[in-house]
């Protein structure tokens, strides 16, 4: 069988489709780059194909064959949409087609039938509040409210209807000009009655008590229930307009209150129900086609002939256009939900554009586009609730969409910080705060919270913006907005909330149009916007213009106007002694001003009467940079800034007035420039006083000693200021006059040392050179040159002197030994001084040598190996050598020294950390109860001296130059403090035949007497504590029979310490009785071990004596 084409149909943009017997179509282009492709292919009836058919209103493709019609959908051919089967037609179906409208689809047959398909119900809804009611078949309604949770009720009517509405309690249905209304009860819906008007009715709108149809340009309202109402005649029903109106009415809408309708003349009309009159009225440019107003009637859009939208409030009889308003939108939907009464929507077929209206925003009320979301094919927007959209479909159902500008509703925490912050500019454009505080709290950024704050200032939501300026922390905002939360004026607070948001344009504006205008003034200083605030002024504040002039002029003058500078100063003069500190700020600005200007005369004028030195100064400075010295250096002068006075003076050549002003000036620069000046003139006496202030000391030495003839004077600048170039003329002048240690002396101070080194040799004057050279911090080289010298004139002394001080410690130390003795010995010093510094092995064991006589076979006194030790901190040969030296002394009975010694090498030994050898500790032990004695025999204090006198007998061989006189002595004082028994054994003693003839005469025969008649009574010693265990133990004794310890004794008595009796002297920390030291240094204020002066105040008890009680070093 041949196939052939039963149909082809062309549709959109250039596409064909072809439909071929055998079962199948394809859809192909025109297009010139596709023509000749294939776009799609189908085999949709397995035997024949008889007929296509295309819809462009539904957008749908049908194709019918083998006793079934099957219709595709033209956005995707792939997709099947529907299959209608007809079974009982067994010859096969014949043609299709489509109504114009796409409603019906009409199918004939081989055996003669004709089918008609419903392919879409017509959309008719209504909503009132949160209700709706939408048409589910031809002659079904269906009543619902999704958002309080009803069960939705279908209502059977008797027609296919071409209009629905819905009210409070009723529902109404109808086609041309009958309406059927029904009451809506809690569980069953009851038909009213039904109503016919006088002309086919356009559309229906109901309240709770009355029905409004629109048909041919009229509007009757009336009522829904008439029957058991006390309702007056006329309020039953009213036909709009009146009869002597000639307009035609297009559009109405019908609130709880009002009736609201447009005209074709531009005009919307609020009929006031309760009161049945007119409320309002409201103009427009063209003719109104549509009216939605809000749930509440305060507010409502409107779409006009031009198809621009608009908003209009009748309460303020205001007007807001919409903006981006599509000219295919079809309707609008204003939000139910309570808390977003600004929200609405706009639609036409394919999207919804949200809208909010900002009522209390500081710029004032406005409309702005927040975003759009996309709508299904076909689907009639009829309710808007919580950003929810319940929408009407072909199929008889209802579709819930969210719109796109409401995607925070949702939970929060699955989104990421992108999707937040797109999330936070809707909550802010829907001024949905709370939510928009929830995204913050996620975001948890300081950006967020900023905008978050910002959005609340400007749409006046004070409380809020306090609450989150708190939260991140700006207590400044918050510090300024619960000051301003309380006005209750909306242009003043506006204005306020516009400045914090830096909109100070529109912060004027408002505070202009508050009842605290001058407030604008106030911003415009606290801004220094100071042009402004002048003009404002003028309207406001006059008695302000003259302080906001002065500091208008103020910044001009920054600027550099000082035309308009100079003009504003002069208006800011008050002439109010009120206002003193104010006009001489203004006739400030008005000399400066003037001077810059080029009129000097005036202004150094007004300069010099104002009582400001600082005025002075700075208009001197504006004179000194125009080159106006004389004046400059005048003002300068008035104002007492004398240094910057004499400066322009002597740019001036004006010396007489620099002279007047040189006992002010402190500034070493011009007394110098003055000096030069001066000693030009040759009037050199005026010139080296100006230099001495200038500290120009060179200068001053060279005018004394080249003009002035007065050398003593320049001799005694150089000692002073030791200038060196001051020193060399000295030393040339001294050099003329052929004083050449005068000469060598200055030059040596202005570090010519090889020229004073020359000059000594030349005319033999080394031994000064060297002295001055010495006392000098000098070069190893300068020391060198001098001992070379002195080497080859055979002066050893002074050689070794200065190979010692270039370091040269070998050559040094040769010298100093060649050195001829003098009665100080100065050379064996300085070779011990030598060895010490050079810490040399050789070096010492040469000096060792030397001092014991075994390189000239004469041994030197042991006092300079006890310095040879010391200096080379050999302590314990040094404390060996001290006990020696210390033995001789004691043994040509040199007492005293011989204690100095040793208490020297004691404080050395202690200082240096090393053990003390007992011997040194008992010597010295025991050479102090000698000095002692002569101390407590001074005093008077015979028992004091006679326990002394009895420790130096008992170790008499110490002493064996003296041991007669010093048993005599201790035998005399013991009997003197009563110690019979004590003088009784020494006396004793002392009748030995190696001591009896060196009896001193005066005391011999008392003595023996004494031996004769014996007298044994004797005084028992005190007893008090051990320091260490406290056993009672003789207060001379000082070893403990207890503890077995050394005890430590008191300088001041000789006695052992006691702990509670503590003190040391505060030069050799040597321990002493406190009592007893304080009523010694009453009487004589040295200390007896160290002979230190000692102030009584500087003497503390010490309370914890523990770290003097170590015990006693010792080898």
């Amino acid at each position: 069988m041949k196939e052939y084409q039963p149909g082809k149909a062309q549709y959109g943009d250039g596409y064909i489709m072809i439909g071929f017997s055998r079962g199948c179509f394809v859809v192909i282009s025109t297009h010139i780059r596709e023509i000749g492709q294939e776009i799609f292919q189908a085999h949709n009836h397995k035997d024949n194909l008889s007929s296509i058919a295309i819809s462009q209103s539904l957008n749908k493709a049908a194709s019918c064959g083998d006793n079934c019609i099957k219709i595709h959908d033209l956005s995707d051919l792939r997709e099947m949409y529907a299959i209608i089967n007809l079974d009982d037609e067994n010859k096969g179906v014949d043609q299709l087609a489509w109504t114009d409208d796409g409603q019906l689809l009409a199918v004939s047959t081989r055996r003669g039938s004709l089918h008609v398909f419903l392919t879409k119900l017509p959309i008719l809804g209504d909503a009132c509040s949160t209700r709706i009611a939408y048409l589910t078949s031809l002659l079904e309604v269906t009543v619902a409210n999704h958002v309080e949770r009803e069960l939705p009720v279908t209502v059977s009517v008797e027609v296919e209807p071409s209009f629905v509405a819905i009210g409070v309690y009723h529902l109404a249905v109808g086609m041309n000009n009958r309406a059927w209304f029904y009451s809506l009860g809690e569980n069953n819906i009851k038909k009213l009655k039904d109503v016919e008007y006088l002309g086919t009715v356009a559309s229906m709108h109901l309240n709770s008590d009355y029905a409004a149809a629109l048909f041919e340009g009229k509007v009757q309202l009336h009522m829904i229930e008439s029957e058991g109402l006390d309702a007056q005649e006329e309020r039953e029903t009213r036909l709009f307009p009146a009869d002597d109106d000639k307009y035609r009415i297009l559009c109405h809408a019908l609130t709880s209150d009002f009736l609201i309708y447009g005209t074709d003349t531009g005009v919307i009309h609020y009929f006031y129900i309760e009161d049945w009159q007119y409320v309002n009225e409201y103009r427009h440019p063209v003719s109104v086609r549509k009216i939605f107003p809000d749930p509440n009637g305060t507010r409502m859009a409107f779409i006009d002939d031009k198809s621009d939208g608009f908003v209009y409030c009748p309460v303020k009889d205001r007007l807001y256009e919409i903006p981006n308003f599509s000219p295919t939108i079809k309707g609008v939907l204003w939000e139910n939900w309570p808390m977003d009464k600004g929200v609405f929507v706009a639609f036409d077929d394919d999207k919804v554009y949200t809208y909010v209206f900002h009522k209390d925003a500081i710029q004032g009320s406005k409309i702005i586009l927040a975003g759009g979301t996309e709508v299904p094919f076909s689907h009639k927007p009829l309710l808007l609730y919580n950003g929810e959209l319940t929408c009407q479909t072909p199929s008889g159902k209802t579709n819930n969409i969210y719109l796109s500008t409401h995607s925070f509703l949702g939970d929060l925490k699955d989104f990421g910080p992108n999707e937040l912050t797109q999330m936070l500019t809707q909550t802010l454009m829907l001024k949905r705060f709370s939510e928009a505080w929830e995204v913050c709290r996620l975001l948890n950024d300081q950006s967020g919270w900023n905008e978050l704050a910002k959005a609340c200032l400007q749409h006046m939501e004070v409380d809020f913006a306090i609450r989150v300026y708190r939260t991140f922390g700006n207590a400044g905002m918050v510090m300024s907005l619960e000051q301003i939360k309380g006005i209750e004026d909306h242009n003043l607070l506006a204005g306020h909330l516009a400045m914090f948001t830096s909109d100070f344009n529109l912060a004027q504006d408002l505070y202009l149009a508050s009842s605290c205008p001058i407030a604008a003034l106030e911003m415009r200083k606290d801004l220094q916007h100071w042009d402004s605030a002048l003009q404002l002024a003028k309207r406001l504040a006059p008695d302000q213009i003259p302080f906001i002039s002065k500091e208008y002029a103020v910044q001009l003058e920054f600027m550099g106007d000082y035309i308009n500078a100079l003009a504003h100063y002069e208006k800011g003069i008050t002439g109010n002694n009120k206002y003193q500190e104010h006009d001489e700020a203004c006739l400030a600005g008005v000399a400066q001003m003037s001077i810059r200007m080029g009129d000097i005369r005036r202004g150094v004028n007004q300069a010099i009467k104002h009582p400001s030195r600082l005025l002075k100064r700075d208009c001197g400075a504006i004179l000194e940079c125009m080159k106006q010295f004389s004046e400059a250096a005048q003002l300068y002068e008035k104002g007492q800034y004398y240094d910057k006075a004499a400066s322009v003076y002597i740019r001036c050549k004006n010396w007489a007035k620099v002279g007047e002003l040189l006992p002010h000036v402190s500034s070493p620069k011009i007394h110098l420039q003055y000096a030069k000046a001066k000693e030009a003139d040759g009037r050199y006496k005026e010139a080296v006083i100006a230099y001495e202030h200038a500290k120009q000391w060179d200068s001053v030495i060279r005018l004394y000693l080249d003009h002035l003839n007065n050398p003593e004077k320049a001799v005694n600048i150089v000692r002073e200021t030791q200038t060196l170039d001051g020193a060399k003329m000295v030393a040339r002048f001294f050099l003329q006059l052929g004083d050449y240690g005068s000469a060598i002396q200055f030059l040596v101070m202005s570090k010519c040392n090889n020229e004073a080194f020359t000059l000594a040799q030349q005319h033999n004057k080394m031994e000064i050179y060297a002295d001055i050279i010495s006392s000098e911090s000098t070069t190893n080289e300068d020391y060198q040159s001098i001992a070379l010298y002195f080497e080859g004139e055979k002066k050893h002394f002074q050689a070794g002197k200065f190979f010692l001080l270039c370091g040269q410690y070998g050559r040094a130390l040769k010298h100093f030994m060649k050195s001829p003795s003098t009665e100080d010995n100065l050379a064996i010093e300085m070779a011990i001084e030598t060895v010490g510094r050079a810490k040399d092995e050789a070096l010492t064991n040469q000096l060792i040598d030397y001092l014991m006589g075994e390189s000239d076979g004469m041994p030197k006194d042991a006092r300079y190996l006890f310095r040879l030790y010391m200096a080379l901190k050999q302590y314990r040969e040094a404390a060996r050598t001290a006990i020696i030296i210390a033995r001789e002394e004691q043994c040509s009975g040199n007492y005293r020294n011989a204690h100095d010694v040793l208490f020297s090498m004691y404080s050395e030994l202690k200082s240096q950390k090393i053990k003390i050898p007992s011997e040194m500790a008992t010597n010295l032990m025991i050479l102090h109860s000698y000095v002692l004695v002569k101390t407590h025999v001074r005093r008077g204090d015979h028992m004091k001296g006679a326990r002394m006198l009895i420790r130096i007998a008992n170790n008499i061989s110490k002493f064996p130059s003296h041991i007669v006189p010093l048993l005599t002595s201790t035998v005399i004082e013991c009997h003197r403090a009563g110690l019979k028994n004590s003088a009784f054994n020494f006396a004793a003693m002392l009748m030995r035949p190696e001591y009896r003839n060196k009896i001193d005469l005066k005391y011999k025969k008392k003595i023996e007497a004494m031996v004769r008649r014996p007298d044994t009574t004797e005084t028992e010693e005190p007893a008090t504590a051990c320091p260490h265990c406290a056993f009672q133990l003789p207060e001379s004794e000082l070893l403990c029979p207890g503890c077995k310890n050394n005890l430590p004794y008191c300088i001041a008595t000789g006695r052992h310490m006691v702990r509670d009796d503590w003190t040391v002297c505060p030069h050799c920390d040597f321990p002493a009785l406190y009592s007893e030291f304080k009523t010694m240094l009453q009487a004589e204020n040295t200390c007896p071990m160290c002979s230190e002066r000692i102030d009584i105040v500087h003497l503390k008890k010490i309370n914890d004596c523990t770290q003097y009680l170590k015990p006693e070093d010792g080898d």
